[in-house]
């Protein structure tokens, strides 16, 4: 039995550990490094792009020119405006880019008022975020190609699901491009790009998409979360944190097919989809100038005088929404898409658990009463191996005076003790192992839940009832302040939510439930002191898992207290019958 508990504790304190860190050390946040000055941000051009084979044009070298500006024209030439029921914003004919988006049914609050979620700024910002598509060329002229300072004409001053509009611009030397950009009533734009050569020469050209973000935001700061770049290459998902990025060197993957590469965070993303039969000569995340890249070149292309090419991607900005990234996903064909969500190294275990969440939520209407009903269906499935741990128990309480007996008895020959100690277990029919067998599913369960509960946006700004009016923050009701009688706001450290409060009390309870055996003094203590340790590490967490864990304690109790009674009663029946 000592080997049990102390199994029960290792369990036990690596998960408080585990959370306890997160949740004291790094789950604060960390304050982001300070943005690049706006001058310093105005001189920083982006390194451009081209195939590998394009001797002797290198990577870096598409848009060199712009390099020697000192200052790159980021001039407002005008803007075609987008308009959707997800998105506004607008298309800069300046560079063609992609830098003005915002989320409008996405807020940076609950608070009345609050401002919509913006996701892309301007690229003349010290902390720009902007998407460009366009050609890489084997001629080396400046100009042959549309660059970031190109001067775009459009026909159509609003992009709308029911209104493409197609950009145009000429070199002067009998090239034209054309891009037709259309958008969806989610998130998810689709860019045409048309070379249309007029000369008698043979081009060669390739296309590609990047993605620019300066500076480097505020993450949660959280290993269970990734924030950052991240991308599909060959069927493999390859993930790259800002610091990774910046300390440890830039990622490049040569000569694949299709995939996708973007920058994302909890909540959002922006993500570059080439045609994904389309060979790319590279796709890069990168690092340069205190700007972070994602982009991709296809291989070269040729275009015969007279001729013409046409190229097909995909530009995804906006929510990470389970249902509408697994829809575009199976649409257009997207390998791993779903993983732009942070399902974690269990992912075939959280995604279940979501999906059962999400329709017990549209089945009653909230997310809480989903938690709840999850747990009890969660509770009825590990019914057998509960019956069985609380049977084990009920007999290893009723054989206590036996135990205690033994122990005096052979208190002195250690090994004698043992012996006895496993034929009195093989005699009551007790398992020591059987009180960990609920613990092994219910700690996967835990971090699924936890990861459903943290990285998915359906859970943002949830409420559940009474003061609980977002599942996915903290609860901020502390008796420390008198529930909000006193006009302070208590340090996070002490401010101890009320569910938390109820979570401890039911661990508690449960605590006193199970059999009191003989153990080390100092791991009586640790066991003693475990429900205010997570309680004071649960205050952090999302209201949602607490009250997950709240009502999971609060059922296993009912369980465990109906499974020893009967079992008890069973027992004393069998002992009068055979007396």
């Amino acid at each position: 039995m000592g080997e049990t508990k102390n199994i029960v504790l290792f369990a036990a304190i690596s998960i408080a550990v585990f959370f306890g860190y997160n949740a004291l050390f790094i789950s604060p946040q960390q304050e982001a490094l300070q943005r690049e000055a706006a001058q310093q941000a105005a001189t920083q051009v982006e390194d451009g792009i081209a195939p590998k084979e394009a001797a002797p044009v290198d990577m870096d070298s598409a848009e060199a020119s712009d390099t020697a500006l000192p200052e790159p024209d980021n001039s407002d030439i005008g803007h075609v405006k987008i308009v959707t029921p997800e998105l506004s914003g607008s298309l800069s004919l300046r560079g063609a880019r992609f830098d003005d988006l915002l989320l409008v049914n996405h807020k940076v609050s609950m608070e009345e008022g609050a401002d919509e979620i913006r996701l892309l700024r301007n690229a003349g910002q010290p902390d720009a975020y902007y998407a460009r598509f366009g050609w890489a060329a084997s001629r080396q002229e400046s100009d042959f190609v549309p660059g970031p300072r190109s001067a775009w004409t459009a026909d159509s001053d609003t992009l709308t699901p029911d209104q493409p509009v197609t950009l145009a611009w000429d070199n002067g030397d009998g090239v034209r491009y054309l891009m037709k950009v259309e958008v969806d009533d989610k998130f998810m734009f689709t860019v045409t790009q048309t070379v249309i050569n007029s000369t008698d020469e043979v081009l060669q050209v390739a296309p590609y998409g990047m993605i620019t973000r300066r500076g480097e935001p505020k993450t949660d700061g959280l290993y269970i979360l990734h924030e950052g770049p991240l991308g599909v290459f060959d069927n493999k998902l390859e993930e790259r944190t800002y610091s990774d990025i910046k300390d440890d060197g830039n990622f490049e993957a040569t000569d694949i097919t299709g995939g996708w590469m973007g920058i994302t965070g909890k909540y959002w993303m922006a993500t570059l989809i080439p045609d994904q039969k389309a060979s790319l000569s590279v796709a890069r995340m990168k690092h340069s100038g205190g700007a972070y890249r994602v982009d991709y070149v296809e291989n070269w292309q040729q275009i015969d005088a007279g001729g013409s090419l046409e190229s097909q991607s995909r530009f995804y900005a906006g929510a990470k929404i389970v249902s509408t990234i697994d829809a575009y996903a199976e649409k257009y064909d997207i390998a791993l898409f779903d993983r732009t969500i942070d399902w974690g190294w269990l992912w075939f275990f959280t995604k279940p658990i979501f999906a059962g969440l999400h329709w017990l939520f549209q089945a009653t209407g909230n997310y809480g009463i989903a938690i709840l009903a999850m747990t009890v269906i969660l509770k009825l499935i590990l019914f057998p191996l509960a019956n069985k741990s609380y049977r084990s128990m009920s007999h290893m309480k009723d054989a206590q005076p036996k135990i205690k007996k033994l122990q005096e008895r052979y208190k002195d020959d250690k090994q004698k003790l043992q012996q006895e100690m496993m034929a009195l277990y093989q005699k009551e029919k007790i398992n020591p192992m059987a009180g960990c067998l609920p613990m092994i599913p219910q700690i996967f369960i835990f971090f699924a839940l936890y990861k459903t509960l943290y990285v998915t946006i359906e859970m943002r700004h949830q409420p559940f009832f009474g003061w609980i009016t977002d599942l996915s923050a903290r609860d901020t009701l502390t008796p420390v302040n008198l529930f909000g009688l006193i006009d302070w706001t208590p340090p996070a450290m002490i401010a101890i939510g009320v569910l938390p409060i109820l979570m401890g009390i039911t661990m508690w309870l449960q605590q006193k439930l199970n059999p009191q055996t003989s153990m080390d003094p100092t791991q009586q203590k640790v066991m003693s002191f475990l429900p205010i340790i997570f309680t004071f590490i649960m205050a952090g967490f999302s209201s949602g898992l607490v009250l997950y864990w709240t009502w999971n304690n609060l059922l296993s109790i009912a369980q465990q207290s109906f499974i020893m009674k009967r079992e008890h009663a069973r027992r004393e029946a069998q002992g009068k019958t055979s007396s």
